[in-house]
């Protein structure tokens, strides 16, 4: 089997490809314009790969698409023109459709009883969908309201990675992060996203975890 069928077989594991890439590539691409360029550009791919993991989820298909061609229009956009409304509007539709994606790969897990190897990559690609979601979540809260997130005595805004890492701190639960929520509705929402994340494993990954100890238990 070639490495194309096997994605073919497995896209959740293409889509947790790509978004471990960009996690790698972002702090190389914000250091300049075309940096910036390329960051949108890159979420688009992600975007991509998104939607086309979500054709397989048992919910509507046809609402993932109609709400990522906005995303598609508003960030190519902000690449063309880097205005603060575009970016704040395109920020806001990346993050619906981010929960929208999530809840897609999670019906997708429910949809049976037996655990099989893509299901087992959806659920890190949904644990990082849920990540996207609320750093742009986060995005949007910080421009609507400047000085949500600080960092010791820092007071200038968060980039794109900051809030992103915050995001995968506070999802995970490790507390690693040095960038604390300043005003209430950013504490609000770091809540939400921190009780998303305890649910997530509570109700998600622990179903799937015992669906395979049954699946390998019946084998034997």
């Amino acid at each position: 089997m070639t490495a194309i069928d096997a994605l073919k077989r497995n896209p959740s594991a293409a889509l947790l490809a790509v978004q471990l890439l960009g996690l790698l590539l972002y702090p190389f691409m914000e250091g300049s314009p075309r940096g910036r360029a390329l960051l949108g550009m890159f979420g688009l791919v992600v975007l991509g790969a998104a939607l086309w993991v979500v054709r397989r989820s048992p919910w509507l298909t046809w609402v993932g698409s109609l709400l990522a061609l906005p995303v598609v229009i508003l960030s190519l956009a902000a690449v063309v023109m880097p205005r603060p409304e575009l970016v704040v509007w395109a920020a806001a539709l990346e993050a619906v459709f981010y929960f929208y994606a999530t809840g897609s790969l999670i019906a997708y897990m429910w949809q049976d009883w037996v655990a099989t190897t893509d299901e087992l990559f959806a659920a890190g690609a949904t644990f990082t969908l849920l990540a996207w979601a609320f750093a742009y979540v986060f995005v949007v809260c910080q421009a609507l309201l400047p000085g949500s997130f600080g960092a010791g005595e820092l007071e200038s805004a968060r980039t794109w990675m900051d809030l992103l890492f915050l995001s995968f701190a506070v999802l995970s639960g490790v507390g690693l992060s040095d960038i604390v929520p300043q005003v209430p509705m950013a504490q609000a929402i770091v809540m939400l996203e921190a009780f998303c994340g305890v649910m997530y494993i509570a109700l998600v990954i622990s179903r799937l975890v015992s669906m395979t100890a049954i699946a390998r238990r019946e084998g034997s």
